[in-house]
């Protein structure tokens, strides 16, 4: 397993892969992997020969008050798990990835704002900067993105489709822990009773799509039905629990009648953990569904 530190190492070696007919899958991460990070592994190996894994935690998709320097760091434990995972290179970029006078920026501008984006202003500019910048170094055939984060994976669909990179984007399901509870890096600042409680998030989007699988279509409708399961053991805080057109990123809650793939996306907090999870409801990942 090759690790690189410079995009020019990567490029070099991805080119070098493409040349002698082998795809180049990439799955881009911050790091602190889990089992969530090891399924888009495996897709991304059934997807391609070769495959890149990125870790690099990004300052530029950190806001003033959020803490860059507490985000954990696992490096070897992530060596681990990907060889484990059969990951070709390992693409750790050195800060100078953002070199001196660094001022471009990357914006799908309306959409940034959506959500998380007005919660976090200025997260989502340093998402797509730092992803169209991993895009370019490794030159990959395919990008291999989980679900949990569905709004990030909506930008970066957005992002790949109006600049053309080249590249084909897969958005692999959300793997979740035997109780129901979405994998992430931020689990392990849940305590005991605040994980038992943050099951309820997994329980009352299941009761949403439960609801439009039985052939509720009025968004009211289908909405209620997980609002009530979040009230019966609510959040400390909740930030949204909301229906997005994956097209636009027009809220769709006041919709009479859902004519076409929506996504079910929630937000919500547990002492000083901020969990996000979501469900889809019809083909939100089609290839080539964006208009």
């Amino acid at each position: 397993m090759h690790i690189f530190r410079t995009a020019s190492e990567i490029r070099a070696w991805s080119r070098s892969c493409r040349l002698n007919g082998q795809r180049v899958g990439l799955v881009p991460t911050m790091g602190a992997l889990h089992q969530g990070h090891a399924s888009l592994l495996t897709q991304a190996r059934g997807e391609c020969e070769m495959v890149a894994l990125s870790i690099f935690v990004n300052p530029t998709q950190f806001g003033p008050s959020e803490d860059f320097a507490k985000y954990p760091r696992t490096w070897e434990a992530d060596l681990e798990m990907a060889a484990a995972a059969g990951v070709s290179a390992v693409f750790a970029p050195t800060p100078d990835f953002y070199p001196s006078g660094y001022r471009t920026v990357v914006t799908v501008p309306g959409w940034k704002s959506v959500l998380e984006g007005e919660i976090r202003p200025d997260h989502f500019d340093g998402v797509t900067s730092v992803v169209a910048k991993l895009f370019l170094s490794v030159e990959c055939d395919v990008a291999v993105f989980g679900q949990k984060d569905a709004q990030q994976a909506l930008l970066i669909r957005r992002m790949v489709r109006d600049l053309d990179f080249g590249l084909r984007l897969v958005v692999a399901p959300t793997v979740r822990e035997h109780d129901g509870l979405a994998l992430s890096s931020r689990n392990r600042y849940l305590s005991s009773v605040d994980r038992q409680r943050a099951l309820v998030l997994s329980r009352a989007l299941a009761a949403s799509v439960a609801k439009w699988r039985a052939g509720e279509a009025d968004a009211q409708t289908i909405l209620a039905a997980g609002r009530q399961v979040l009230v019966s053991d609510p959040p400390d805080s909740i930030d949204y629990f909301t229906l997005l057109d994956p097209d636009s990123l027009a809220i769709l809650d006041d919709a009479p009648r859902l004519v076409k793939p929506a996504i079910l996306v929630a937000a919500a907090r547990y002492g000083s953990t901020r969990l996000l999870d979501n469900a889809v409801l019809g083909d939100v990942w089609a290839q080539g569904h964006l208009p």
